[in-house]
């Protein structure tokens, strides 16, 4: 018994590592890449428009496919979309590093993203799989811390890889990390079986669904460079796209996404408040570095050690939120997570634009420690609020929230600056994203999670039929 109780937990270990890893380079490929658009523009005569889908494309094709790389692995099982997903990650990194062209490196950039989107839902089922639940809050800690690191450390080591090796260094040191997670993974995943759903695959509603988020990311990333008129038209369009989906779901045997487990109130208020407090983490990186840009005696390394502040919090806090909602509950961590966020991005809003910036470093690193005490427990309550067999949706449908979230306040942050009406309406934005966040993990349960066998599942929600 004590055996396999060990066995069980270096699987669980091994599994959370191979995640974790594949959690660290998706978020590292897009903030590495983004030192060395200049590079990449000047070396192969691109724009700096063209230059931009590098990053762009990458974003639109990670909020798009999650949910239906979740879905996929729901029905036809983990393991082998896992491997596949950092093999392909692998192969798109090469294929970025010798490309002669930029539309050649951009479609490698999506090629990338695809597999990025593979690899983080059915990652995430696996552990809600095979991790007990008064352990899984932890895990996903763990897990959030490594999103937060690769995401961290991506400015700084893309420097350093384009001072030794140029651009392609970038992609090339995607290598070795792939190697090493195979390996693991080849050994430790364990086996599954395909759901064996009688129903065929949602075929039509992946693909409006594809459709729907690709579109309607395309246009918040340039609802500056179109037209009002073409903005409300496509808009318009989407909109009823988007009731057509829903309805098609609603009546399709095995839906990629079931509309349903939005009724759900863990689930609804999880995923709303992950989109939320990602939206206030893409605003504050951005704006931060150019407020102080524009002050003089500000250098690049100045600036990064202040947003390293916000980091910081992040990668140390994850964990320790994980286990507190493991200990406490999922509601908790996520409250005070919610309310230190909401009191970081509060106070940077009153102050506004004249902010000084030594004080910038305590406001950054209460928002950071707020973002990592709860993303465990939202993370953990997205996925576990929806039964086993439908966990890579959720994971999906939650991790598409996370970068739709991030897609929204960029496009905010970019239509307030054009029109210069200077950062305090930005500040404002984030706070109240933030402030809104704290009564949706109001939400969340507030007992303790407990599994006397080990592998105890929280009881489902009832969801009344539409």
């Amino acid at each position: 018994m004590r055996t396999r109780a060990r066995n069980a937990h270096s699987v669980e270990l091994a599994v959370l590592f191979t995640v974790g890893l594949g959690g660290m380079l998706i978020p590292l490929n897009s903030t590495m890449v983004a030192v060395a658009i200049p590079n990449i523009t000047a070396q192969l005569d691109a724009s700096l428009t063209q230059s931009g889908w590098l990053i762009t494309a990458y974003l639109i094709t990670m909020a798009a496919f999650q949910p239906i790389a979740g879905k996929l692995g729901d029905r036809y099982g983990r393991r082998m979309f896992l491997l596949g997903g950092y093999g392909v990650f692998g192969l798109a990194s090469v294929g970025a590093a010798v490309s002669p062209n930029i539309l050649l490196l951009i479609a490698c950039r999506a090629g990338q993203a695809l597999a990025g989107s593979v690899i983080f839902p059915n990652g995430s089922a696996l552990l809600r799989q095979i991790v007990p639940a008064e352990r899984r809050g932890a895990r996903f800690g763990l897990l959030g811390s490594s999103i937060a690191f690769g995401a961290a450390v991506g400015p700084p080591l893309g420097g350093f890889l384009l001072e030794v090796g140029d651009w392609p260094a970038i992609f090339w040191v995607n290598l070795p990390l792939c190697a090493i997670v195979l390996a693991i993974a080849i050994r430790t995943i364990p086996p599954d079986r395909s759901a064996h759903v009688a129903a065929r695959f949602d075929l039509l509603g992946s693909a409006i669904l594809a459709l729907v988020l690709s579109a309607g990311a395309w246009l918040l990333t340039r609802i500056g460079d179109v037209s009002r008129d073409v903005a409300i038209g496509l808009g318009v369009g989407l909109a009823a796209m988007f009731v057509a989906f829903v309805l098609h779901e609603l009546r399709h045997a095995d839906p990629v996404v079931q509309p349903r487990f939005f009724k759900r109130r863990t689930f609804a208020s999880a995923t709303a408040a992950i989109a939320l407090s990602n939206l206030g983490l893409y605003v504050l990186l951005i704006a931060v570095p150019f407020l102080l840009d524009e002050r003089p005696g500000w250098s690049e390394a100045r600036i990064g050690l202040v947003l390293t502040s916000m980091s910081a919090g992040m990668v140390l806090l994850a964990p320790i939120g994980g286990r507190l909602s493991d200990r406490l509950g999922r509601r908790a961590p996520a409250v005070a997570g919610m309310t230190l966020l909401a009191g970081g991005t509060g106070a940077l809003a009153l102050i506004g634009s004249d902010v000084a910036g030594g004080l910038l470093v305590p406001i950054l690193a209460v928002s950071g420690i707020g973002i990592g005490l709860g993303s465990g427990s939202l993370q953990t309550s997205a996925i576990e609020s929806i039964e086993p067999e439908h966990a890579g949706m959720a994971a999906g449908a939650s991790s598409t929230s996370r970068y739709l979230g991030s897609i929204v306040g960029i496009a905010v942050f970019a239509g307030v600056v054009a029109s210069g009406k200077g950062l305090g309406p930005v500040f404002w934005m984030t706070a109240l994203a933030a402030a809104a966040a704290i009564p949706l993990a109001f939400a969340l349960p507030s007992r303790r999670p407990s599994s006397p066998e080990g592998h105890h599942e929280p009881e489902a929600e009832e969801v009344t039929p539409v």
